[in-house]
């Protein structure tokens, strides 16, 4: 079983990755709920936490039922992360995570995220301080390099162990390919059976199906298998894995009563989190993944992008329950 310092987690655990305005408390606690092992925050700004920026002090928010949780932050600046994981560490999570893998130009441009495989001296200095400044374990989740000639990491992986991480999250995509082309679990893999390598290995990206999960997991030899886009709409992902692994067979899809009933817990949770009016935008971009596949759903799903009153939107949701089981 994978240990992260204190932390035990299960034979070959499954963790939702941080997605920016996607993995915040009320989506988490669905993840968990559906079998996700460990959780990570959307990734938070440094500077803004030292700033008591509100955004950012608001994604500190944990609650009991979506633990484990590590919280992530980015950042260029020394002294600036440092500060910031003394800060997140008082919030209560199981771990620090720091991201050296977002390659959206807003955060590459101000040194940060993914920017930093284009100088690990840099990258080690900045994360030998941060684990020195908590007590917390202290993990990192970054790509394989900065493009198709820098997959530099081998290097990265060994230097950040030397410096005291205590697992690595590699998304097996380069800065350049952004999102795009197919994830290459190759150097994923040779990570991990590096023999000079001893802390937990995750690998992430296109993790889309049961099938795919066991294939890479036999191939690559990983120690676990972190999961973003594709939990999106569907956080029963995770069980539905876990079963395959099991039992060698799949879980039956979801119902339409599953897909409603995440749907409605969605929205209650992210109502009680964020306010009414933030909860009910924020939750907009969910309804079309729900509902992935329903015949003749794009009037409903107008409806629910533009209702503003929490009461009509539950029973909008239920309307669609009755209306496709009908249809069915």
């Amino acid at each position: 079983m994978p240990r992260i310092g204190p932390i035990t987690l299960p034979d070959f655990p499954l963790l939702l990755a941080p997605m920016e305005d996607v993995s915040d408390p009320p989506f988490r606690a669905l993840c968990k709920k559906h079998g996700a092992d460990l959780m990570y925050t959307e990734f938070i700004s440094s500077e803004g936490l030292i700033r008591q920026a509100a955004k950012g002090l608001k994604k500190l928010d944990i609650f009991p039922e979506e633990r484990p949780v590590g919280i992530q932050l980015f950042g260029g600046r020394e002294e600036a992360m440092e500060e910031a994981a003394r800060i997140a560490e008082q919030a209560g999570p199981e771990l620090i995570d720091i991201n050296y893998g977002c390659p959206v130009k807003k955060v590459v441009d101000k040194g940060a995220g993914a920017c930093l495989l284009q100088d690990v001296d840099k990258m080690v200095r900045l994360t030998e301080m941060v684990v020195k400044a908590v007590k917390l374990p202290v993990t990192v989740k970054t790509r394989l390099g900065w493009n198709d000639h820098t997959k530099n990491i081998m290097e990265v992986a060994e230097r950040l162990q030397d410096v005291g991480i205590q697992a690595l999250s590699i998304h097996g995509r380069t800065r350049a390919q952004l999102y795009k082309g197919e994830a290459d679990w190759t150097l994923i893999g040779e990570v991990k059976n590096n023999p000079r390598i001893h802390i937990p290995i995750f690998g992430n990206g296109d993790i889309d199906s049961p099938e795919k999960a066991l294939e890479y997991r036999n191939r690559y030899g990983v120690d676990g298998i972190m999961i973003g886009r594709a939990s999106i709409g569907a956080p029963w992902i995770f069980n539905q894995i876990k079963h395959f692994f099991a039992t060698g067979e799949h879980l039956p899809p979801p119902t339409l009563d599953d897909r409603v009933d995440a749907a409605r817990e969605h929205l209650e949770r992210s109502l009680v989190w964020k306010g009414e009016w933030e909860g009910i935008v924020e939750m907009r971009r969910h309804y079309a993944n729900y509902f992935k596949g329903l015949p003749n759903f794009k009037d409903h799903r107008l409806k629910l992008v533009t209702e503003r009153d929490p009461k009509v939107l539950l029973e909008l949701l239920e309307m669609i329950r009755t209306e496709f089981a009908v249809a069915a």
